[in-house]
C-alpha cells in the first residue's frame, strides 16, 4: 500500500514510507499509542537537539507528517483504504513549534490567526524534554481549588492533582480558562519510567464567549474534543459543505478515567508574543452529578446528530443537483416563452392598413411604407396650404387710412 515516490509542498519529506513504519506502531494501534509514539520520535530528531545531524531535520519532517495522517481519523481511514493516492488532493497542515520560528514568520503566523486561519501549534520540544526529564517545577492544586498566573509564550506551569479513591470513582474534571482570550494549551502528562513525565493529552484553547477555555473530563465515560481546524478548513475548500462539517471535528479523549494518585497538567502559554493570563481549576465530579449526566446525554446526542448530518448531507446533495437542474430548466422555459409572446406580437403587428410605395431609381428600387392619410382641401400630401396664419402670427385688420 505504501509507495516511495517525490512528495509536493515544503513541508513534506523527500520520500514518503508507510506512516505506521515510521512512527513503529502497528496498523490497530490506538489514538493514544500514535500520540505517543510521535511525540518520542519527534523529541529525538527535532532540528533544535540535532543542529548537528542534517538527517535529523528529515527524519523530523517524516514523522510530523505521518502523524498529520494517522492522528486525523479521516485521513487515516483514507490512507488504510486506499494508500497515499487518497490523499493527493487533501492538503496535508502541519504543526509548527513557534518557539522554532523567526520574528518574522511568526508575526504572519500572528497576522494568519488574526484573521481566522487555523494555525496548529505544537509544544516546543525544551518544554517536553524538562518534562520527560523530571527537572520541573510541580506545584499542588487540591481538588476543589484553583490557582491563577501568567505564563510565558512557549513555556508552562506545571501542577500535581492528588486524587482519591472515591475521588476517582466520581470523576474528575480540569479546566482552564483566560479572562483575557489567552492563546494556550491544557496538557495532561503522564508518569514515564525514568521518573520523567511524558506528554499523553493536549487540548487547545477555543474561544467560547468572552473568554478562551480548555478542559479534561475524566468522567468514565466517552468524551470528544471539537478540532475548530476541521471546520475551518471546510469552509475554504467548500463553504457550502462547512456546516455538514461541523461535527466533524469531534475528536475522542484518549483518556476517560484517572486512577487515584497524583496526576501531572500544565498550562502552555501558545500567544505568539505575550504572556498567557490563566486561572486553572481542578473539581470532582461528584459535586456535579446533574451537570455530569447532562454532559453525558449531549455528547450522545451529537454523536447521534453528526450521523445524521451524514446521511442529511447526501440527500441535500440530490435535492440541490435537483433544484440546480429545475432552475437551468426555469430559466429555459422563461425564455422560451418570452421569445414566443415577442414574436406573437409582432405577427400582430402584420396586421395593418400600411401601403407600400415603391420608388425606382435607376435600375435600383426601393420601397417605403407610411399610414395613408386622408388629403385636406384636395391637397394630396395632406398639408394645410391655406394662407391663413395662425393665432399667434395674426396680422390685425386695422384701417392705416384716417376716416
Amino acid at each position: 500500500m505504501a509507495s516511495s515516490g517525490k512528495m509536493e509542498g515544503p513541508s513534506a519529506p523527500a520520500l514518503r514510507r508507510d506512516p505506521y513504519e515510521v512512527l513503529s506502531v502497528p496498523r490497530d494501534s490506538s489514538d493514544q499509542e500514535i500520540k505517543s509514539a510521535y511525540r518520542k520520535l519527534a523529541l529525538k530528531y527535532h532540528p533544535d537537539k540535532n543542529a548537528s545531524n542534517p538527517e535529523a531535520s528529515e527524519l523530523f519532517k517524516e514523522v510530523a507528517y505521518s502523524y498529520s495522517i494517522l492522528s486525523d481519523p479521516e485521513k487515516r481511514r483514507q490512507y488504510d483504504t486506499a494508500g497515499f493516492e487518497a490523499l493527493e488532493n487533501e492538503g496535508m497542515d502541519m504543526e509548527i513549534d513557534l518557539s522554532n520560528l523567526g520574528t518574522v514568520n511568526t508575526m504572519f503566523a500572528a497576522l494568519f490567526s488574526k484573521l481566522g486561519v487555523p494555525i496548529k501549534t505544537t509544544v516546543s520540544p525544551n518544554v517536553l524534554e524538562e518534562a520527560m526529564s523530571g527537572t520541573v517545577t510541580v506545584r499542588p492544586l487540591p481538588v476543589g481549588s484553583s490557582a491563577t498566573g501568567k505564563v510565558d509564550k512557549q513555556s508552562a506551569h506545571f501542577f500535581g492533582v492528588t486524587i482519591s479513591e472515591e475521588q476517582a470513582q466520581s470523576g474528575i474534571v480540569v479546566r482552564v480558562t483566560s479572562a483575557t482570550q489567552s492563546k494556550f494549551k491544557l496538557l495532561f502528562f503522564e508518569q514515564e519510567i525514568n521518573g520523567g513525565y511524558g506528554l499523553a493529552l493536549q487540548e487547545d484553547s477555543q474561544k467560547t464567549g468572552k473568554v478562551t477555555s480548555a478542559g479534561m473530563y475524566f468522567l468514565h465515560f466517552q468524551v470528544y474534543r471539537m478540532d475548530s481546524t476541521v471546520n475551518a478548513l471546510a469552509m475554504a475548500k467548500d463553504p457550502e459543505a462547512a456546516f455538514f462539517k461541523r461535527l466533524e471535528g469531534l475528536q475522542p479523549c484518549e483518556v476517560s478515567a484517572l486512577k487515584h494518585g497524583t496526576h501531572i497538567f500544565a498550562v502552555y502559554g501558545d500567544n505568539f508574543f505575550k504572556p498567557a493570563s490563566y486561572t486553572i481549576e481542578a473539581m470532582c465530579a461528584k459535586s456535579y452529578e446533574d451537570t455530569t449526566q447532562r454532559l453525558k446525554e449531549i455528547e450522545s446526542k451529537i454523536l447521534e446528530k453528526r450521523n445524521d448530518l451524514r446521511q442529511f448531507e447526501t440527500e441535500y446533495r440530490k435535492a440541490l443537483a435537483r433544484f440546480q437542474e429545475v432552475t437551468n430548466r426555469y430559466t429555459q422555459e422563461k425564455e422560451a416563452v418570452d421569445d414566443m409572446l415577442r414574436e406573437r406580437d409582432d405577427i400582430h403587428s402584420s396586421f395593418t392598413t400600411e401601403r407600400t410605395i415603391v420608388n425606382s431609381v435607376g435600375a435600383g428600387s426601393s420601397s417605403s411604407r407610411y399610414p395613408t392619410e386622408s388629403p385636406e382641401n384636395g391637397n394630396i400630401d395632406g398639408k394645410d396650404k391655406s394662407g391663413k396664419k395662425k393665432w399667434f402670427n395674426l396680422n390685425l385688420n386695422r384701417s392705416d387710412k384716417k376716416a
